[in-house]
């Protein structure tokens, strides 16, 4: 579906292209109102959302080189289009280049401060670089857009910071509103069980997180946790399989480190 995707976008953008081409190759003398830059503003706009798009699925593939080429194009023939900005902060912030991130983040809010996916992502982006309690305002901006298409992951990332505050009666409350909103979120569950975990109740915490580790591409923190559940419940083999999986998936990762050296906390 991906493929498909890419190809319409890169047929349309050949299309743009050859449109620009006839009208370089058209020497009739211009009227004055082909003097409007109307046109213009809307191709050079149609170009970059293309190129945004195509930058995102890059990301959602993994490509991570090409996807910030097609974003940074998509930046540079619409300086004005803030999701461009907005979509490079989130590939920056996975290649660890924070404070570009937070320029583009900051860039984009300034162009559209009123799109609720832009401040629920620059919220999501603060949270995970150590600036949870400057993060909470975002979701909230997020959530009291009525033309906000996906309240529920602003519940669910506000949960997220709620945690790293410590304040877990907040998170869990967010992270009921979000669950509600989108039953079986795993990224909802993993956060569920991390307070459970936090407040001892072990088998609520395994049961939260009983789906999430059957998943295909399971990060290292969620096997962490789970290898520290069963730890806590005492059973060696599921804690064994757990270690095993995370050996063979993640041998360079502080989850696996800190493993090694026994420090379970």
């Amino acid at each position: 579906m991906k493929f498909f995707r890419k190809l319409t976008i890169l047929v349309g953008l050949i299309g743009l292209g050859a449109v620009a081409s006839v009208c370089a190759q058209n020497t009739t003398e211009p009227s004055p109102e082909s003097f409007s830059q109307r046109p213009v503003a809307k191709d050079a706009r149609t170009r970059a959302k293309l190129h945004t798009e195509l930058g995102s699925l890059y990301f959602q593939d993994g490509d991570l080189i090409v996807a910030l080429e097609e974003l940074t194009l998509a930046a540079a023939i619409d300086p004005t289009y803030a999701k461009a900005f907005a979509t490079r902060g989130v590939v920056l912030y996975h290649v660890k280049e924070f404070d570009s991130a937070d320029q583009d983040f900051r860039t984009a809010l300034n162009l559209d401060e009123k799109d609720p996916e832009i401040s629920n992502n620059y919220g999501w982006f603060l949270c995970r670089t150590g600036k949870p309690k400057e993060a909470l305002g975002h979701f909230q901006r997020a959530i009291k857009n009525p033309l906000y298409r996906t309240p529920g992951l602003a519940y669910l990332n506000e949960g997220e910071c709620y945690i790293k505050l410590g304040e877990l009666d907040q998170a869990e409350e967010s992270l009921r509103k979000g669950m509600r909103l989108v039953p079986g979120n795993l990224q909802g569950l993993y956060h569920q069980a991390v307070i459970s975990y936090k407040r001892g109740n072990y088998d609520a915490a395994r049961k939260y997180l009983s789906g999430v580790i059957r998943s295909e591409r399971v990060p290292a923190e969620v096997l962490w946790l789970a290898l520290r559940i069963e730890r806590q419940l005492g059973d060696k083999a599921a804690e064994s399989a757990i270690a095993a999986r995370l050996r063979r998936s993640f041998p360079e990762s502080p989850e696996y480190q800190a493993f090694l050296k026994g420090n379970f906390e």
